[in-house]
């Protein structure tokens, strides 16, 4: 992103999920009634008075993805609660993520993460939409290139020695290795029973020709706010890469798993398209303080 401006990818990240609030037919997959009133006032009027154009194909996909994998970490924190297990929730790259103001979970301290321009907007957000912080949510300002998340973490209270469920949404496509590397590490420290959930593209000759010249238009678009694509995995690299710090991938979820679980027998046609990104959810086993 670029230095010193809040991220232009995190705002339609969150066009799309207050999408759904209004244009998609009920039951939700994902209902998140702060979605709407956390957007700046110009793209919330934009949002209401045009519903046809988020019924695209190609924009319906993406709006799809967006709401799946918030679905899927919200759903895996409300297990790892019910279970007796998580005690904090991370969301790296939090953006206009809402969770932390209608946390069911009182039990459940909430930290977001993010770049300090990014994270500055969303408090103009949260103030003009008279959205009130809890007592159990924590803003952690980090940038991942630079930053020590781990220093940063500590310092707001974060305890690496609870078991916590971490969503790491819309960050790891645009990492370096070596901000990839150094993240995953340091989660590496929480103990077993720890989860992730994340977002990564597959390498782009993995994909089909068709998915290959969507992938190329994406990457053009994001670059082109300064938000380029840099990383990519196979499977197998990612499954090692979690392992050197102490993670067991558990799954990957691609469009036809995630349109199985979430979008399956729908009347409006949401559901994924093509399977360039996927969904990671990866399980701590050691316990490293």
């Amino acid at each position: 992103m670029i230095h010193a401006q809040p991220s232009k990818t995190a705002l339609r990240v969150a066009l799309r999920r207050a999408a759904h609030q209004l244009h998609d037919d009920k039951p939700l997959v994902f209902e998140d009634p702060l979605a709407v009133c956390i957007l700046p006032p110009a793209q919330r009027q934009e949002l209401t008075k045009i519903p046809d154009k988020s019924r695209k194909p190609h924009s319906g996909g993406l709006r799809a993805w967006m709401v799946a994998r918030s679905k899927l970490s919200e759903d895996l924190l409300a297990a790892s609660v019910a279970k007796g297990v998580a005690q904090q929730y991370l969301v790296l790259g939090a953006g206009l993520d809402t969770f932390a103001y209608r946390n069911p979970h009182e039990s459940v301290q909430v930290f977001e993460v993010d770049h300090p321009a990014t994270q500055l907007w969303k408090f103009e957000c949260l103030a003009n939409a008279h959205i009130q912080t809890p007592a159990n949510a924590h803003h952690v300002a980090v940038d991942f290139e630079h930053d020590s998340l781990e220093e940063r973490l500590r310092a707001s209270g974060f305890r690496f020695d609870q078991p916590t469920v971490i969503a790491w949404l819309g960050v790891v496509p645009y990492l370096t290795d070596a901000g990839f590397r150094a993240t995953i590490n340091t989660l590496g420290k929480l103990p077993a029973g720890s989860q992730l959930v994340f977002d990564y593209a597959l390498h782009r000759e993995l994909l089909s020709p068709e998915e290959q010249l969507q992938r190329d238009s994406m990457s053009a678009r994001v670059a082109q706010v300064g938000e380029p694509f840099r990383l990519s995995f196979s499977q197998d690299e990612l499954a090692a890469e979690l392992k050197r710090a102490g993670w067991i991938l558990r799954g990957s979820l691609s469009s036809d798993g995630l349109n199985l679980r979430y979008f399956d027998g729908r009347g409006d046609g949401l559901r994924l398209l093509g399977s360039s990104g996927q969904l990671a959810v990866a399980e701590h086993a050691q316990t490293e303080l």
